[in-house]
């Protein structure tokens, strides 16, 4: 028997916003809003059915899902993004343009910059 991660949860409090976000930095398309609020992004390939996309390896579709709380804490598991058209730097400065900042989790002087998505999210460019 196998597993694989078919999607990441990332709550939200405001699923279509931040997944409109995301979806532009990733180049992903955003998929038709579910009844229970949940919105999710997946590659612009297309998908497959669903009993392909379940036994596949794939990159997993990401679903926000509205929450009432708002963001207390560093999260416990984070996204990493790689450019594969700018410099580390220009990608930085592209993220920032559209309302990603610049945050501190004690990262030091690590090769990578830490940031934060519009809602608070951490998440890594690499270079």
């Amino acid at each position: 028997m196998t597993s694989r991660v078919t999607e990441i949860i990332i709550d939200s409090h405001d699923p279509l916003s931040l997944a409109r976000w995301w979806a532009e930095v990733l180049d992903y398309e955003v998929g038709p809003p579910a009844p229970q609020g949940w919105v999710g992004i997946s590659p612009r390939e297309g998908r497959p059915s669903e009993q392909a996309y379940r036994a596949a390896p794939q990159v997993p579709t990401i679903v926000f899902v509205p929450v009432p709380e708002a963001k207390s804490v560093k999260n416990r598991a984070h996204l990493d993004v790689w450019s594969v058209d700018r410099t580390p730097e220009e990608e930085v400065a592209w993220l920032l343009e559209r309302g990603a900042a610049h945050v501190d989790i004690g990262q030091g002087d690590a090769p990578w910059v830490v940031l934060v998505d519009p809602e608070g999210n951490e998440f890594c460019v690499l270079g």
